[in-house]
């Protein structure tokens, strides 16, 4: 298990930021993630808060225009992911680069330049003092339509995460989302990784599942709802991005506070 945050006040902090994707519906030949969103590459916003959130170490996943993305973000390390099958294999192709590390990881996604360095910071504090091997941010949404639901148990715990195709009647009545904001103990995100099997429909591994596997091992696994409904919008189309631009403007003007509740 994973040491007290009391006992190991200064425990490192990496980030894996998914950044490999093509992003065919963005209708242009630049890499999805260096669209600029007023200005920046959109997996700069990302970078840059997981940067103020204090991770020590940065790696983007990539794979679509490699060379342009390391071009653009410079002060990370790269990590190539091809063939792209899926992100839990976005995941695995970073242990040689992070073999060494001994601490949490987290996982993002590089499209989603609503992240806030304070959703990291509430993600991060209920990790360490549950001396959790996995905490997921959660957001709940008026139209959870295409997400990931949040399935907790009788002691409202976490559960499982359902796919939105995969979900039952009952499941597709729940608001509370998983946003891909997870963080992980390095050793145990590893372990399962290994063991991690491909989808039997798409060959793909999915990082949902490591949670899950983590739950079967007794793990203690949070839950934070961290993630305000309007930062759960990533970009895959113009027209989202923007949306997220228009966003942004209204919280450099006017920033807001997140609000954080607990599972506990």
């Amino acid at each position: 298990m994973s040491t007290s945050s009391d006992n190991q006040p200064h425990k490192p902090l990496a980030a894996i930021i998914l950044a490999a994707g093509k992003g065919t519906r963005m209708n242009s030949d630049l890499p999805k993630v260096l669209h600029p969103v007023l200005g920046k590459p959109m997996v700069g916003w990302v970078v840059d808060a997981v940067k103020r959130a204090g991770c020590e170490r940065v790696v983007l996943v990539i794979g679509h225009g490699a060379e342009q993305v390391k071009e653009m973000i410079q002060e990370c390390e790269y990590v190539i992911q091809e063939p792209q099958l899926g992100t839990g294999h976005a995941v695995m192709v970073c242990e040689d680069a992070l073999k060494d590390f001994e601490g949490d990881v987290l996982v993002l996604g590089g499209d989603g330049p609503l992240l806030r360095s304070s959703t990291i910071d509430a993600m991060m504090e209920l990790h360490r003092s549950s001396e959790a091997l996995a905490t997921l941010a959660t957001s709940v949404i008026p139209d959870p339509t295409g997400y990931g639901r949040i399935v907790r148990d009788e002691n409202n715990r976490f559960e499982a995460i359902v796919e939105h195709k995969n979900a039952t009647q009952e499941q597709l009545e729940i608001h509370e989302v998983y946003p891909s904001y997870a963080v992980f103990n390095a050793k145990a995100l590893w372990s399962c990784l290994r063991d991690l099997e491909p989808n039997e429909l798409t060959n793909e591994y999915y990082l949902t599942e490591v949670p899950r596997m983590l739950k079967e091992q007794n793990a203690v696994i949070e839950i934070v709802n961290a993630v305000e409904p309007e930062d759960t919008l990533s970009i895959n189309t113009p027209e989202q991005l923007a949306e997220v631009e228009s966003i942004l403007r209204t919280r450099e003007a006017l920033p807001k506070q997140t609000n954080v509740e607990t599972q506990i």
